[in-house]
């Protein structure tokens, strides 16, 4: 279909309630992707929902807790869709828990294993059931959300940079074992960029001095077309 390069597509969508993962799942939707939005608030996959429509485009919201007491539950995901859809092409997981910025020896078991939870076990559980739809589809696709923490250690961040290390390692070896396959994996770094969490770590940054959510969700977007070669690459966002 013109202009629509992702016309038939089903595309999953995690944090898809607000910020970078909302404006990514509007962006996916544009291009004629039917998007699966992931987030644990209702209201806010309903407002992602309306702008997607008020585009022309469509979606099924998941309310999901990804860290909660049934994160086991993802392993029936990619089933799921399957059997609803008939297909799975792309996997973006936007969703991140960035916890208190606390030095190491005060780190707290709740928030420990609530980011564990979303940028850890939430990867290796998505990578397990999403695998399979994943390689049979025609032009495969799976993005991961990291950041510059991993290379750049910095005092106070240590819980988020370790999980986020967790999850790249997870992910760079899983593209590597589908290097062979038509499946692109990569991840991408958006930078600074203007979302609940960068206010939560940054409260007396103004949000208008960055990017916006809106400005870096195209090149998110991009690693999710068919035409993408790159595999096991972090891709950063430049604006």
């Amino acid at each position: 279909m013109a202009g629509k390069p992702l016309a038939g597509q089903v595309a999953l969508v995690t944090g898809a309630s607000r910020g970078l993962g909302a404006a990514l799942a509007l962006e996916l939707a544009r291009r004629g992707a039917h998007c699966v939005l992931v987030a644990r608030t209702q209201g806010g996959l309903e407002e992602t929902d309306d702008a997607i429509r008020a585009e022309g485009g469509s979606a099924t919201l998941l309310p999901f807790d990804l860290a909660g007491k049934e994160a086991d539950k993802i392993d029936s995901f990619g089933p799921s869709l399957v059997e609803r859809f008939g297909r799975l092409d792309i996997l973006a997981h936007v969703a991140g828990a960035l916890g208190s910025l606390t030095p190491v020896a005060h780190i707290q078991p709740r928030d420990w294993t609530q980011l564990v939870g979303v940028n850890m076990n939430a990867t290796w559980r998505l990578i397990r059931t999403c695998d399979p739809p994943l390689r049979a589809a025609p032009a495969g696709r799976a993005v991961f959300v990291t950041t510059g923490r991993v290379q750049r250690p910095k005092p106070y961040w240590g819980p988020y940079g370790a999980t986020k290390a967790g999850m790249e390692h997870l992910v760079k070896t899983w593209a590597m074992e589908v290097a062979e396959s038509r499946l692109r994996v990569n991840l991408f770094d958006p930078d600074v960029v203007a979302t609940k969490m960068r206010a939560q770590a940054m409260p007396g940054e103004d949000p208008a001095t960055i990017a916006q959510p809106a400005d870096v969700a195209p090149a998110l977007a991009d690693l999710c077309m068919p035409a993408e070669t790159r595999q096991g690459e972090t891709v950063l966002f430049r604006r």
